[in-house]
């Protein structure tokens, strides 16, 4: 999927998105994306666009099993952000989430189609390897946090205008 057709899909609105946090000792599971951020590559957190008359919970579990192959059960919410980057504006919420069952996979986002995925890898992920890229490459909630520690005890609003 390019530009253009993420523009498409996702742009000139203001969507609602929930995130998991999943944690393995100090590793955290990341998906990465293609054709999105500053680097054309961006690692996030599992998650995705609430749909109409689905819980926040419900949105969830969605969202991971899709993009994961993971089921997961939804638990403490930690933060909220929202991002601003033209065409695309998004109020995300994160949650922890522990694993239920399943086996990782790339998962696919069927808002696309089979050749326009965006999904380009899935796993876990430690601070020492995230610390130690550039953090153009990951999603902006990475710019305030250098440990699971740090990003679990995250409170409150954070604001990433153009940081994706």
């Amino acid at each position: 999927m390019d530009k253009e057709e993420i523009s498409k899909i996702y742009g000139g609105k203001v969507r609602v998105r929930v995130c998991g946090i999943l944690v393995e000792g100090d590793s955290i599971l990341l998906v990465k994306h293609k054709n999105l951020g500053k680097k054309q590559t961006l690692w996030m957190p599992p998650g995705g666009g609430v749909e109409f008359g689905q819980s926040i919970s419900e949105s969830l579990k969605r969202e991971f099993l899709e993009e994961t192959g993971l089921f997961v059960e939804v638990c403490d919410f930690l933060f909220a952000s929202e991002f601003i980057q033209q065409p695309l504006h998004a109020i995300e919420l994160f949650f922890k989430v522990e694993l239920k069952k399943g086996t990782l996979k790339v998962g696919i986002d069927p808002e696309a189609g089979e050749a326009q995925q965006i999904i380009d890898e899935v796993r876990m992920m430690d601070f020492k390897e995230i610390n130690s890229m550039n953090k153009e490459y990951f999603h902006g909630i990475f710019l305030n946090c250098s440990s699971t520690k740090e990003l679990l005890n995250s409170a409150g609003f954070f604001n990433f205008e153009n940081n994706l």
